[in-house]
């Protein structure tokens, strides 16, 4: 399982850590929408409960957000206004819905209510368990594991309530059963297909998928599983690394779903000291798509000047210290790199690495934090960036060779120029 993120760490590192900031804050008290145990998700929330919930998002935007002045927004009217709509909100996605709606008049990244609908709940609140543990998490997880009812993708909302799939996890039932980024999923067992729900009490069980590849519509069976969404991201960021071969070269490729947590530049640098990538020519370094956390530390992978350790110890066990990649590198980015990963592509290219072969990064490059409120996460932006003096923030990272992707259907000309590149 995933290293546990510190909580202990300093403000310096904070910054970086996945959306910059891996301690968790202290939870509101409950008279503020603190959260709740986390079962089945209600269909229609308490009026009390909904305006708790909505009252506590506003307090702790009021109270933590890195702009004091709220980039000039007069938060008290904007509750106001808001607040008349949150008392007709009859489910939970609803409330989300107001909530949003309030938080997007904010325009940062880094910044959204999650409901338990969603896998990204799961996936943040892993990520900031270190800190949650100890104000709460286990009432929201009893036991505390943090899983959730999926296949391994990464999507965003399609049209008429469809999802389309960002990113299959290596290793996961969705790879297994042969979705491919791309595919538009239109419906599973022929309800509308949700991220969650469509597999709550399914795990183990096949689910027919009804989904749109290419204009065409097609089927396929998938059986969900119980993810814990720090091991999923690790092992399949382990599951990607491969060897290609294109004229007469090896060309290593690995993709670094999420980086919030020293754990994945650790499982990186095995890789590549003494895993499957450790004799190839040149290295395809994806961060496309997922979660940043990279603190700039990372690049030190890449410094020619400073020495490789093997450290062995009497009875032979081996491990190798400060390790170093002097071959050819590219780096894959898109508009779904985000945060610590764009400080990575920054500096990457700035200080010439190796080509950045994609489309600009997100512009996501605030430090946040996590609050459990209600039935639901708040992200937040807590601090803000800068990076060698330069604000990411809104802008993100130019490529320096631009590619844009396909529509799907398993062709992937980002990673097809890299090989190329690498291989002439």
């Amino acid at each position: 399982m995933i290293e546990e993120l510190s909580s202990e760490v300093t403000p310096r590192r904070l910054v970086l850590q996945l959306v910059a900031m891996a301690a968790a804050s202290s939870i509101l008290p409950r008279s503020s929408g603190a959260q709740e145990a986390v079962g089945e998700p209600s269909k229609s929330p308490a009026l009390s409960d909904g305006i708790s919930t909505f009252e506590g998002v506003w307090q702790t935007v009021r109270d933590r957000f890195y702009d004091p002045h709220l980039n000039g927004l007069d938060w008290p009217a904007v509750r106001e206004r808001h607040r008349a709509t949150v008392v007709e909100a009859t489910s939970n996605e609803r409330l989300a819905e107001v909530i949003n709606d309030m938080l997007s008049e904010l325009h940062a990244s880094h910044t959204h209510y999650y409901t338990v609908d969603e896998p990204e709940y799961y996936q943040l609140a892993g990520i900031f368990a270190g800190g949650l543990r100890r104000r709460g998490l286990d009432r929201a997880f009893p036991g505390g594991r943090i899983s959730y009812p999926g296949i391994g993708i990464l999507s965003r909302p399609g049209v008429s309530g469809s999802s389309v799939i960002t990113g299959v996890i290596e290793g996961t039932p969705a790879e297994k059963a042969g979705l491919l980024a791309g595919d538009e999923i239109v419906s599973a067992d022929g309800a509308p297909f949700e991220p969650v729900r469509a597999f709550r009490d399914k795990v183990g069980k096949q689910v027919l998928l009804t989904l749109r590849r290419g204009g065409t519509a097609q089927q396929l069976l998938v059986t969900p599983v119980e993810i814990e969404p720090n091991r999923m991201f690790l092992e399949g960021m382990r599951a990607s690394a491969r060897v290609l071969q294109a004229s007469g070269r090896s060309i290593g490729y690995v993709h670094v779903w999420s980086y919030a947590g020293y754990a994945y530049q650790e499982a990186l640098e095995r890789l590549l000291s003494e895993g499957i990538l450790r004799d190839v020519d040149a290295l395809i370094w994806d961060l496309r798509d997922g979660w940043g956390g990279a603190v700039p530390e990372y690049l030190d992978l890449f410094n020619p000047r400073a020495p490789t350790m093997l450290v062995t110890d009497r009875s032979g066990a081996h491990e190798f210290k400060n390790v170093k990649w002097r071959k050819p590198v590219a780096m894959l980015v898109n508009g779904g790199t985000r945060s610590g990963k764009e400080v990575l592509a920054y500096g990457f290219k700035k200080y010439r690495l190796g080509e950045v072969i994609g489309t600009r990064t997100e512009g996501a490059v605030l430090a946040a934090t996590a609050f459990l409120i209600g039935r639901g996460l708040l992200l937040l932006a807590v601090e803000d960036v800068q990076v060698d003096g330069d604000r990411l923030e809104g802008i993100g990272v130019a490529p320096t060779i631009e590619v844009q992707s396909t529509s799907g259907g398993g062709d992937d000309p980002q990673l097809n120029r890299a090989i190329a590149l690498l291989s002439a």
